[in-house]
């Protein structure tokens, strides 16, 4: 029974999901919904005044792989759209989010819910929006170079042509037929939890050097040295990359740094985080 202390009832959709079967899974398809939302203990705290729940997605019908092409997009669209439609018809949420970076059937969705008076929202159209209130230019890293294309369309359809400075990738293509063994994102993920190298991380790292460099025209030095940092607490639930301005009067008296450097850290920050969450 919905909570009705809780003024938020929302509704979180996969993309699609897969057989208990496959061997392509990159998440539980079944269990308590916190354990089939991915990155939870990330949101968490996000989530805490929310009456929430978590649909599957419709089950792929093309195969038992993760979705990658347009035709398989556009697959999954279809079967997601009957979903939207039930629960707005149902009344028990008063929002709807569409989970999946490719956002399959979201602008389709929005044209559902409307006559309900129900807001959808979805992956990239929220990281876009909310990286525009970081800086005036962002930039995006995916998985893979043929999801490329595909993301610079939604950029299009958003209309952030003149807000997206690059469109990147870190070259970790989600598993499919006919996968051999190649390292995974998820697998990737696991070994920097772990403390061991992750070459996607390294790509990850190299792609957030070149955002900085893009603002600023100069390439960053890597370095663990300089004053003490939080970051030797946080590094021990997540990896951490540490940047920031540095100054003549750095912890003294009317401490101060120049209003351009400020614009240009923000840049760089919104970059990194563009490419981080694509």
């Amino acid at each position: 029974m919905p909570d009705p202390a809780k003024k938020f009832r929302f509704l979180l959709i996969q993309a699609f999901h897969l057989p208990k079967t496959s061997h392509y899974l990159q998440r539980p398809v079944e269990g308590p919904r916190e354990t089939r939302l991915m990155n939870y203990d990330n949101i968490k705290p996000l989530l805490e005044d929310v009456e929430w729940d978590v649909h599957p997605g419709p089950l792929a019908p093309y195969g038992d792989w993760p979705v990658e092409t347009r035709e398989e997009f556009c697959l999954v669209a279809a079967g997601r759209l009957p979903i939207v439609r039930e629960a707005c018809e149902s009344g028990k949420y008063n929002a709807i989010v569409l989970l999946g970076g490719g956002e399959p059937g979201f602008v389709e969705s929005r044209e559902i819910a409307r006559r309900y008076g129900i807001p959808v929202t979805s992956c990239a159209f929220s990281q876009m929006h909310v990286a525009s209130m970081l800086g005036n230019k962002f930039s995006v890293i995916d998985l893979a170079e043929n999801h490329n294309m595909y993301y610079y369309n939604l950029v299009v359809q958003h209309r952030f042509t003149e807000r997206c400075a690059s469109i990147r990738n870190v070259n970790f293509p989600l598993p499919r037929p006919p996968y051999t063994g190649e390292p995974t994102p998820r697998a990737e993920s696991q070994k920097a939890l772990r403390g061991e190298r992750s070459d996607m991380l390294e790509a990850a790292v190299s792609e957030a050097v070149a955002a900085i460099e893009e603002v600023t025209g100069r390439k960053p030095e890597l370095s663990t040295s300089g004053g003490t940092s939080d970051a030797r607490f946080i590094a021990s639930y997540c990896p951490v990359i540490e940047f920031g301005l540095v100054g003549q009067t750095m912890h003294q008296i009317d401490e101060r740094t120049p209003v351009a450097d400020l614009e240009k850290l923000t840049k760089i920050y919104r970059g990194v985080l563009d490419r981080y969450f694509a």
